[in-house]
Parts: C-alpha cells; structure tokens; sequence
C-alpha cells in the first residue's frame, strides 16, 4: 500500500509540473485572460532577443518608382565576403569561438532537441550568428522585432488571426484583405512568431502561440482521411498553411498535446493528394497546381521534420508532379500542366525550392540554370508571394547570387514598413495575391523573409545535409 501511494504522489507531481512547463493543457482557462488591446500607436518594441539599434521613426521611404530603379542598379553590384556586415560591430551581441555553430549552444530548458533544418531557432545566440553569417543587419531584425509586435496586437480575443484583420474588433489600419479564412491567416502569423523560436512553451510572444494553435486545434474537423482545416475561401491553401504551423510546433517542443493534430492534418494532406498526377489543388482530388502542392510539400517536410508520418510514395508522386509542370528540363515551372510558358516566377520559385526539397543536389544543371534565372529577374517591389519562395531558394543556394538578392530585398523591405500610427510595424503591397490578402498577408510574408537567416538551414549547409524526403 505504501509503494503504491509513493507512485500514485510522484505521478501527480509529474503531471502538474509538465502543466507548468506551459504545455497546451491550459489553453483553455488562458482564453479568459483579457487579451491585448488594440492600440493607436504601436511604439517601437523592446529588444527580446538581441540589442538591436532601432532604427529611426522618421525614415523616408521612396516610391515605388525609385525603388524598382535601385534594385535593378544593386543587382548589378559584386558584393563578396569581404563586404559582409558584421553585426558584433554595430550592436547585436555574438559569441565568439569557431567550431560547429550549432552544436555550440545548448538548447534552453524545456525545448526538444532542435537539430536539423530547424537548429537555427534553437535560441537567441544561434540566431543572431546566423543573422550575421547569412547577411541580416541590426535594422533587419529591428523591423522583425516591429513585425511582430504589430501581429501580436491584432490577434484576435478567440486566438485567430484574420485577413480582414481586426475581426470584430474595431481597427483603424488600412488594406485589410478580402480572404474569409481564419486558418490560413491563423497559420501564417504562427509561422512569423515561431520562425524566431517562440513556441507555446517560451518566448516572448509565448501567450500570442498558445492561443493560436488552441484555435487551430478548435478548427481541425476530424474525418475518416485525417483533420481537415479547410475553410471556404482558400481550402486546401488554409489547410497546408496551418499544417506547416502544427508540425513546426510540434518539431520544436515535442509537446504531446500537438502531436495528434499535426499528424492528423499530415495525413489529410496524404489522402487529399490527386493520386495519378501527383499535385493538389483546392480540394482534395482535384488535379494539381503549383502553388498549391507547394504549401503542402512544405508541411509535410515540417512533418518529417517532427518525426510524424510522412509515407515514401506521397512524395514520389509530387515528383511526378513536378516533373509535369517543368519546362527547361526543370529549370522553370508552370502553374498547371496545360499552361503555356509566360515567365512565371512564382512558380518556378516553388517549383525550383520543392525540388530542393525532393532530392535534387547543388551540382544539378537544371537548378543553378533556374537559380540563374531567379538571380537575374530579382526580387519583386510588391509581390511578397513571389519575394517568399525567391528568397528561400536563393538562401539555400547561397554564394554571391544570395548575397546579392539578400541585399535588395532586405533594404526594400526595411524601407517600405509601416512607421506610423496603427500600422506601425506591418507591410503592405498589392502585387501578386496581396490585394485579397491584405496587410496581414503581406506583413506575414515579409517577417518571415526576414527571419530567413534562422528559420530554416541552407540545404546544402553540412549542419542540414540529410534534410531532403
């Protein structure tokens, strides 16, 4: 009788200590918490992870015009190693010492053991080498830091985001977008927050994490196939958007209250695949497009990543896919089958980052033919869609082509936030899908292109070697 009260006391204590660790188990009462105010003036965001100099308020931002003209003027200029900025020297704290970068640190209390494509979130001081290593700047993670927080303020009292983006909830920001779809909107500012390592269980925006992936979880219908967060305007884009954001979640925590939810949408992605032609489209079964099937290989390689389910032949047959949407023998990339060939950068861009992905090594023609292509058109002023799947592919490439890109795209994108009054911190552009998105589209998109340095590891990187299906 006593051994067995010994066990059943230590058990009890195990569990209330796993619930103060900040697992999902307390969503549900945190939900009764007032949650943040909107605010008419979002002023500049404390430094939560590294010291950051604060750009200043008054920065000018040039036209449209203007800034297409410099792009095509800094596309065209060598930028080696040597020109490098060093952000030790204008105030961001990195540590010494030389070495494996990621296996110098050791993750903080409580985490999973982050490895892989994912160990560059494992905490601030990873991070802020890498931001230096890949070419970010003070003012680049300063503009993160702002994107953020104007996030945060505009999350709704239920957990959700939403394009419209104030919900019920009065908001003086313009732009908002058009899109009725909760999920997605839920699971692309998921995305931004746990793109800089915060997660349910740390982080500043910790509280921001908890109640959006309760409100994922509220919305997955469970089905025969696997939990569907489809909604009525995006579908099958809502559902791989908030797919990548559960399995990231769950690779980064190991949290158990997650794991049933990321593999239940995993597999609803499985089951909702055109199985003769290998893509996606906006319903399950329905024969593929591009962009698309792009969201879902992504969520399933967050899915291999969080050691969830992912079977062999789904990803054989998105190859196929890939191979029938290809022109140049793969360098570019249509957005049906049966299109013809109109420069779609968009596409190529998801197309040359899925074949990253699915096996192609850096030494194929094909790719350094279609990353050429990509160096030479550059970066888009207003399509963020385009600006997202570009910067990915070039990152992962690396070398001068990245240097480059990264350049013009990181400056654009620090010019051309919002500074003033209720926008303060957020983006927008009409190009692409940003009109039906909005502000809250955009701002997501341009958060995370500039978490690009930390939120996934180069590919071809020795520390990511063996990340591809």
């Amino acid at each position: 009788m006593v051994f067995h009260a010994l066990v059943i006391i230590v058990l009890g204590l195990w569990s209330l200590a796993r619930t103060e660790k900040g697992g999902l188990s307390n969503l549900v009462a945190s939900l009764d918490d007032a949650s943040p105010a909107l605010i008419e003036r979002i002023a500049p965001p404390e430094s939560d992870d590294v010291r950051i100099e604060t750009a200043p308020d008054n920065q000018v931002q040039n036209t449209s015009t203007e800034l297409s003209a410099r792009i095509r003027a800094d596309l065209d200029k060598p930028r080696g190693e040597a020109g490098a900025p060093r952000l030790a020297a204008v105030g961001i704290a990195v540590p010494g010492g030389s070495g494996n970068l990621l296996h110098s640190f050791a993750g903080d209390a409580g985490d999973a053991d982050v490895t892989g494509a994912l160990a560059g979130r494992r905490n601030a001081r990873v991070r802020a080498r890498l931001v230096e290593e890949g070419g970010g700047t003070p003012d680049s993670e300063d503009a993160v830091a702002r994107g953020l927080r104007w996030l945060e303020v505009h999350q709704n009292p239920d957990g959700s985001w939403h394009f419209d983006i104030g919900g019920p909830s009065a908001c003086s920001c313009g732009n908002p977008g058009n899109v009725k779809s909760t999920t997605g909107a839920t699971g692309l500012a998921l995305l931004a927050f746990l793109g800089r390592g915060n997660t349910q269980r740390k982080g500043k925006y910790q509280r921001c994490v908890k109640d959006g992936l309760y409100y994922l979880m509220s919305r997955l219908k469970l089905t025969p196939h696997g939990g569907d967060l489809q909604e009525l305007d995006g579908r099958m884009y809502d559902h791989g958007i908030a797919a990548i954001a559960l399995a990231e979640a769950y690779a980064l925590t190991r949290d158990e209250e997650l794991e049933e939810a990321a593999q239940q949408a995993i597999d609803y992605i499985v089951y909702a695949q055109h199985k003769s032609g290998g893509g996606w489209r906006y319903v399950p079964g329905m024969p593929g497009d591009t962009t698309v099937t792009g969201w879902q290989l992504m969520a399933l390689k967050s899915g291999q990543m969080a050691y969830l389910r992912v079977p062999p032949d789904t990803i054989q047959r998105a190859i196929k896919f890939l191979d029938s949407v290809q022109l140049d023998k793969g360098a570019r990339y249509r957005y049906q089958r049966q299109d013809k060939d109109h420069q779609p950068w968009v596409t190529t861009a998801v197309g040359l980052l899925c074949r990253m992905y699915t096996g192609w090594h850096k030494d194929h023609p094909a790719l350094l033919h279609g990353v050429e292509l990509l160096s030479k058109n550059g970066p888009s002023t207003d399509n963020m869609y385009y600006n997202y799947y570009g910067t990915q592919v070039m990152h992962h490439w690396g070398g001068n082509m990245w240097e480059n890109w990264n350049y013009v795209l990181r400056e654009h994108l620090i010019e051309t936030q919002a500074r003033d009054g209720h926008e303060s911190g957020s983006w927008y552009f009409d190009g692409g899908h940003g009109d039906a998105g909005g502000r809250l589209y955009n701002t997501c998109l341009a958060v995370m292109t500039l978490e690009v340095y930390y939120r996934h590891l180069p590919i071809y990187r020795a520390e990511a070697a063996g990340d591809g299906f």
